[in-house]
């Protein structure tokens, strides 16, 4: 253990040695060199005032927010004997009792599953996994849309990825919230664009790395600050969306959000309700969503449990019980 520990220790000196040599050069760019790039070719750096009791009494008058968030867990071994549980809930302010709550199941073992001989197995379970995720987690939305008529719902996740994995059931969620002034806004709490870093790159042709703006956006806003994102930087106004950065807590790590364009008015209003709803000593995340994060959880106890109770023993055994299960 001694060897492996010192071959480990190492490796991480010389992860650390990459890294700085990578980041090196931006990483020496200061706090002001980085805010004027941002006003200047990103977009404009704004300070959020929270809303007051008022103004949410106001949106709660009209119908509260809906928070939606979307679990997976996996149980079982090596494909394809496993099986996945996705479970999704829209959870509204106004009626706390009255939750939408979906679900659905997966296993290659399914006959009705065609597994291309084409693609790698890992690729097909990772594309089934991200479309059942998706596609429970809009028909929550769309459930809620209909039954609790909410004045803006709260996505956790980036809204262009329901376009890409569920495309139909987005474009009706979409239609429906346009249709009835619902304002639809997703909550990246893991930003993974590259705006600011592609900025860089063209204006400083020696740079040749690629960056993220999680890492440049590092303690780079102030509490409360937001980037307002121009449609020119944007990458995903052409897909009809507005997005922002925001930091909405005492973390220095931002997140990001994105509104559909047609409501892109709203934009300020909702960034300064996610910074409302959000704790300041949190990791930025509106506190509705992770309530709706935590009740969404299915966790390793329910799934053996579920599986023990509703599945044939010898079914269960022969399938969905892996080797390390078995020693443990």
């Amino acid at each position: 253990m001694q060897e492996l520990n010192t071959m480990l220790k190492e490796k991480v000196i010389d992860l650390n040695f990459t890294l700085s040599q990578k980041y090196g050069d931006i990483l020496k760019l200061g706090k002001k060199e980085i805010r004027e790039l941002i006003n200047t070719h990103v977009g404009q750096i704004k300070k959020m005032s929270k809303l007051d009791q008022r103004q949410l009494s106001i949106y709660e008058s009209k119908g509260g927010i809906v928070g939606v968030d979307g679990s997976v867990n996996k149980l079982g071994g090596a494909y394809p004997h496993f099986v996945e549980v996705y479970q999704a809930l829209a959870k509204s302010t106004t009626h706390r009792d009255d939750s939408v709550i979906l679900a659905d199941i997966y296993t290659p073992l399914d006959t009705d599953y065609e597994e291309s001989p084409l693609g790698s197995e890992e690729g097909i379970f990772e594309n089934n996994r991200n479309i059942k995720l998706s596609t429970i987690e809009v028909d929550a939305a769309i459930e809620s849309v209909i039954k609790h008529q909410p004045y803006a719902i709260l996505m956790d996740g980036g809204l262009i990825r329901y376009n890409i994995n569920a495309h139909d059931r987005w474009i009706k969620l979409r239609n429906l919230c346009e249709e009835k002034g619902i304002i639809l806004v997703g909550v990246i709490k893991d930003i993974k664009t590259s705006i600011i870093g592609d900025k860089i790159k063209e204006l400083d042709n020696t740079i040749k790395d690629s960056f993220y703006d999680r890492e440049l956006l590092f303690g780079q806003l102030d509490y409360g600050e937001m980037v307002l994102i121009s449609d020119e930087a944007n990458k995903k106004g052409p897909k009809g969306y507005a997005s922002v950065f925001l930091r909405s807590s005492l973390a220095p790590s931002v997140i990001g959000m994105d509104i559909i364009d047609s409501q892109r008015e709203h934009i300020e209003d909702m960034a300064r309700l996610v910074f409302t709803l959000t704790p300041e000593n949190s990791r930025g995340v509106p506190l509705w969503l992770d309530i709706v994060d935590k009740e969404v959880l299915i966790s390793d106890e329910i799934m053996r449990s579920m599986m023990e109770q509703y599945m044939d023993r010898g079914l269960y055994e022969r399938f969905f019980v892996s080797e390390r299960d078995k020693r443990n």
